[in-house]
Formats: C-alpha cells, sequence, structure tokens
C-alpha cells in the first residue's frame, strides 16, 4: 500500500505539473501556442521513458521525480522556438511569404543559442550521475533522465514544434504602424507580461545607479539566505520526515528478564499510545522480531529474538484523513514511552520509517580503542553526551549487560566410581531442561499428531537447585536397552554429586568492522534538534574535552573522523556513521560535481563564443549592463548568438 500510495502521489503531481505548464503558456502565449507545447511533453517523456527501459530502471519513486523534475525544464526549447515563429509570423514583411519558410528562419534563429542552452543544462545535471558511495545509485536515474529528457526536447523543438506551428497558430495580417508609418511588433505584439517585464528592466538598463542598487539588493539577499543556515532557520538535514502511516516501538528489557515482564511492559506502551486519537490499533511481538519491513532490513530488527526484547507496530489512519505528521505524532508519544521504560529499567527507541537513507540509525558513534575496557570507558562517556545533548533521544549501545550462567562440570572420577558415563548425565539435563520427544500423541479429530515432550517444569528448570536433585541409576543399568529386574534394583544417585556447578558470564557479541573490534553508541533526534548535523557539531565540542588517557591514550585530543575510518586502534579514536556518514558523503560528492559543472560549461561557452570573457559575463549571472560602447566587453559574434 505504501508503494502504491506514492506512485499514485507521483503520478498525481506530474499531471498537476503538466496542466501548470500548458496553463501557463497559455497566459502568456495563447492557447495555441500552449497546445504546441503540449505536444512537445508526452513526445519528450515517451522517449525518456525508453531511455530508462534500456538502462534498466524501474518506474519507481525516483525515476517518477526524474519525469516531474524534466517537466519544468523541457518545455523551455518548445516556448523558445514557439515565441520566435510567432514573432516573424508577425512580422509585416512576412505577411506573404510561406509559412514554412518563415517557420524556417525563425528556427535558425534561435537555434545556436538553444542548442548552447541545452547541452548547458545537461552539463550541470549530468555530473551528478557520478556520485558515489551508497546515495549513487539512489540518485542517477534523476542525471540521466533528466539529460535524456533535455536532449529529446531539443529534437522535439527542431522537429515537431516548427511543423505543428505551421498548421497550428492562426497567421494574423493586421499589422501595427506607428505614427512614422514603420512597423513596430513590440509595441503591438505585447501583452501584460511584456508590458510588466519592460516596465522593470527599462529603468535598470538606463540607470546605472539603479543597476549598481540592484546588484547590492541581491548581494544583500545572498548572504541573508546564506546566513539562515547558521542561525539555524533552515536545517541542514539529508531527507526530510516522511509522512507514513505507521511507526514502531523497538523495546529492549535487560538481558535475563522473562518474557512475561516483556510482554507486560509493552503492554503498559501500547495502551499509552492507543489513547492517540490518530491511533487505529497495534501489535505486540514478543520475544520475536516484527514482520519484515525497512526499518527491520536496514537497522536489522529482523534478527532480534530473546525473552528481553519486543516491537510494537503503531498503525495510523490514513494520512489524508488526519492533519498530524506521523513524526509529529511520534515526538508527542516519545515522552509516555520513555517514562514507561524507565520504570521497568528498560531502553526503547520510537522508530519512524524513515524515507532514507538506509543507515544503522541517525546518530551512530563508532568507538575505538586498544582494548575491550577502554572502549566500554569511553562508550560509557560518550553515552553521557548523549544524554546530556539537547534533541538527542532514543539513547543506547550494542553492549549486552551481564548475564549469569550456570555450568555442570562433571566430576568424572566419580561418576566412573558409580558406574555411570558422562553421556548419561548430559543427556539427562539435555531433556530436563531442553525437553525431548517421546511420542506422538494421535487424536481423531486433529489433523496432525501431537507430539509429546518429556521436560521439566519451567520453574525447576530455571533452578540449579532442582536440577541438582535429579538422580541417575549407578552401574550399567542405563545401558540396558529394556527394563530389568538388575536395573531396578541399582541405586540412584543425585547429581549433585556427580556433578559441579560453576557460576559464569554468558560470552556477549562483539562487533568488528574493517578487521577492528568496534563499540557501537546508538541515538536519534528529535524535538529541539530535528537534525543531526547540529547535534553532532555540540557533541564535538564536548568530546574533544575528554581525556583520552582514560582509554588506555596518550592524553592527545580525541580522534574524531567523519567519511573515513581510523587506520589504527591503538590510540582511541570516534567516527560518525549513521545519516552524518551519508549526508558527507553525498554533500562532498554533489559538490565536486558543482565543480566539475562550472569547467564544463565555461568550456562549453568558450568553444562556442570564442572567448574566454564572455563566459566570465554570463555564469554569475551579474546584472551589468555598460552604458557606453558595449562591443568592448562582449565580443560580436557569428549571428543568431
Amino acid at each position: 500500500m505504501t508503494a502504491e500510495d506514492k506512485s499514485n502521489e507521483l503520478l498525481w503531481h506530474m499531471l498537476l505539473a503538466v496542466v501548470s505548464v500548458s496553463f501557463l503558456i497559455l497566459l502568456v502565449l495563447g492557447w495555441r501556442e500552449s497546445i504546441i507545447v503540449m505536444l512537445a511533453i508526452p513526445a519528450t517523456l515517451a522517449l525518456t521513458l525508453l531511455v530508462f527501459y534500456l538502462y534498466g530502471f524501474t518506474l519507481n519513486r525516483i525515476t517518477l521525480f526524474a519525469l516531474i523534475f524534466s517537466i519544468g525544464i523541457l518545455v523551455d526549447d518548445a516556448i523558445v522556438v514557439v515565441e520566435n515563429i510567432v514573432r516573424h509570423f508577425h512580422l509585416p514583411q512576412n505577411k506573404d511569404r510561406s509559412r514554412a519558410v518563415v517557420a524556417i528562419e525563425a528556427v535558425g534563429e534561435v537555434g545556436n543559442p538553444t542548442i548552447l542552452a541545452t547541452f548547458a543544462v545537461i552539463a550541470a545535471v549530468l555530473p551528478m550521475a557520478f556520485v558515489g558511495g551508497l546515495m549513487g545509485p539512489y540518485m542517477r536515474p534523476i542525471p540521466i533522465g533528466a539529460s535524456a529528457a533535455m536532449f529529446f526536447s531539443l529534437a522535439i523543438s527542431f522537429i515537431v514544434t516548427p511543423w505543428a506551428a505551421i498548421r497550428i497558430l492562426q497567421w494574423r495580417r493586421k499589422i501595427h504602424t506607428t505614427d512614422n508609418h514603420t512597423p513596430d511588433h513590440e509595441s503591438s505584439s505585447e501583452n501584460f507580461f511584456g508590458r510588466m517585464y519592460r516596465g522593470l528592466m527599462t529603468p535598470l538598463i538606463a540607470s546605472a545607479k539603479r543597476r549598481y542598487q540592484f546588484l547590492a539588493a541581491l548581494v544583500v539577499l545572498l548572504l541573508v539566505s546564506m546566513s539562515l543556515v547558521y542561525v539555524g532557520w533552515v536545517k541542514v538535514k539529508m531527507l526530510p520526515f516522511d509522512n507514513k502511516s505507521e511507526f514502531q516501538i523497538i523495546l529492549n528489557m535487560p538481558e535475563g528478564s522473562s518474557l512475561e515482564r516483556t510482554a507486560q511492559c509493552a503492554r503498559e506502551i501500547a495502551a499509552s499510545v492507543r489513547t492517540e486519537p490518530e491511533v487505529t490499533d497495534y501489535e505486540i511481538y514478543a520475544g520475536v522480531s516484527s514482520p519484515f519491513n525497512f526499518n527491520g532490513l536496514v537497522r536489522h530488527y529482523f534478527m532480534r529474538r530473546g525473552a528481553n526484547v519486543a516491537d510494537l507496530q503503531i498503525n495510523l489512519v490514513p494520512k489524508n484523513e488526519r492533519k498530524a505528521q506521523s513524526h509529529d505524532i511520534a515526538k508527542r508519544v516519545r515522552p509516555r514511552v520513555a517514562e514507561i521504560a524507565t520504570k521497568f529499567g528498560a531502553r526503547v527507541a520510537v522508530a519512524e520509517v524513515p524515507p532514507g537513507p538506509p543507515v544503522l540509525q541517525t546518530l551512530v558513534a563508532e568507538i575505538y580503542g586498544p582494548t575491550e575496557e577502554n572502549r566500554l570507558k569511553m562508550a560509557q562517556k560518550v553515552i553521557d553526551i548523549f544524554h546530556n545533548t539537547p534533541g538527542v533521544v532514543d539513547t543506547d549501545w550494542y553492549i549486552e549487560a551481564d548475564q549469569p550462567k550456570v555450568e555442570f562440570v562433571i566430576d568424572k572420577e566419580k561418576a566412573a566410581l558409580n558406574g555411570i558415563s558422562a553421556e548419561t548425565i548430559s543427556q539427562t539435563l539435555k531433556i530436563a531442561v531442553g525437553g525431548e520427544s517421546v511420542d506422538l500423541l494421535h487424536v481423531p479429530r486433529e489433523k496432525e499428531d501431537v507430539n509429546i515432550v518429556l521436560q521439566l517444569p519451567l520453574a525447576s528448570r530455571s533452578n540449579p537447585e532442582e536440577l541438582l536433585a535429579l538422580r541417575v541409576r549407578s552401574g550399567d543399568a542405563n545401558a540396558l536397552p529394556e527394563p530389568s529386574i538388575a536395573s531396578a534394583a541399582a541405586p540412584l544417585v543425585p547429581l549433585r554429586e556427580l556433578v559441579k556447578v560453576k557460576q559464569t558470564i554468558t560470552d556477549k557479541s562483539i562487533y568488528h568492522k574493517n578487521l577492528m573490534p568496534v563499540t557501537y553508541v546508538i541515538g536519534d533526534v528529535a524535538g529541539v534538534v530535528e537534525s543531526p548535523v547540529y547535534a553532532i557539531l555540540k557533541m564535538n565540542q564536548a568530546l574533544e574535552k575528554l581525556d583520552t588517557r582514560e582509554f588506555g591514550g596518550d592524553g592527545s585530543p580525541l580522534k574524531i573522523y567523519n567519511a573515513v575510518l581510523p587506520f589504527s586502534d591503538q590510540q582511541p579514536s570516534m567516527k560518525w556513521d549513521g545519516e552524518w556518514h551519508i549526508t558527507i558523503e553525498v554533500f562532498r560528492d554533489l559538490g565536486l560535481a558543482f565543480a566539475a559543472v562550472l569547467v564544463l560549461i565555461y568550456v562549453l561557452m568558450v568553444g562556442w563564443f570564442k572567448s574566454f570573457l564572455t563566459p566570465m559575463i554570463v555564469m554569475p549571472s551579474r546584472c551589468f549592463w555598460p552604458s557606453q560602447k558595449p562591443d568592448r566587453f562582449l565580443p560580436r559574434t557569428r549571428p543568431g548568438i
């Protein structure tokens, strides 16, 4: 349902984009011109879909977004060609000439700059196809689709648009003249938008003072817009929050908790969340993971097993039936959920289904150090910094608590004196704790047989003293195939006389990355801070103050890595992963792509204009018109430029 809703929404927005572009052209140029431009849209989109098919791209959310993105730019060429054809049709010297000849001349007049503008746009978007990392395949259909759409729109504007203009445009023979009886096309054919544009641009062209005032205003607006990121009014974030119809609550009880207590905590959390008006129902999965979803795959929730874990699936009403976003609902319930989890000594996370990228968690701190003890000390300090940073929530780490383990060590000497083998003792404990199937029960009304399992009750098998009270027959009676008088007379020996109890700690999971042992600390952002960038910058200030000698270091400042891994774990260090890692990769590659775009466009324009100065004037889009001797600044080129 989620994929269907997203595809339907994008198709609807694509239809809106087509209608909006056509309506805008209808207002500015006219209804006949809008029909001509509309012909270019389905033709270009069809050819772009062919490119997607040949590249192996499916029709998904990314390719649909690429098509919507292309609609806004693919009509540019057709608009330029149609507008110039209309202008030539209105010229008095063309009233008795052939429409086809006039249309060809009009297309030829704007052909060169149209080709240049099209290839400049292609050069601007195509380098995004070389973005690497996790987001590379995710973004690749956008530059490929946009570049293909621009190329096809150029071909259609030179082939289909003139053909349609000859047959659809009205041939107006009425020519307006000025007082001196010379044709004045500019004054006669201008509409409201043309007069408004002329009224705005004429003062700027005529007055140098107004030009510099306008340029100063643009610089001020640019600086103000850039400062919005610094003051935090515009958040730096990889992707915006999505409005889903569900979210999860991940519950981690202390190791060793019973399944009943885990289910009790999960029920209290579910009852608290159920009071929200947008919640329709919920599902509790205690001891097992919930069904596979995006979060489960990328954050490994599907691997969760055990009596101390639970997943709560919270389902919301459809987004078109509620005003609140799913992110706002998750923020609203998070304090109550955290309060209940604290009462049970549990760790909890409200996991929203992210639009991407697929990462372990929004905030992931990878702790590296020479020994496990040093890493644990440092991880505890990092957790404290997470807790003390405003906006950081759902803090946890990938370290299990100490869980007691009881080992029964067989005293082989005593067992041999009593004629009991070690295998017999092990088999007895295995049956008592794990159970063993002894027979099948055939019930007439049941479709399948019922397995009969011999096993001690739960209360008995969880108590070592109860297990030590079990008795095993001495001698070789345990090896007899059938009961006999000898086996019945053999004495029973309690297990406490044959085994020794050893109290240990269960082995914990060991994590490695790049062949180095690592400890993970994870968290999320919500409330005060909605972007991990600002939380990480604030936490870096506290991390740099840590004394690395506590973690086996030499006292130098803690090394904090972002997009690369540390070379060695002999010195304590930390790497930021999660959404921040993907953000750095994407912004880095997009920055390199932007630099490549500038070089490509400059080289393209130098080759076209045969001048090194002209691209320097065009590319910054500076508002500069010299009042005298313009040829000194813009060298003349061939006609049509």
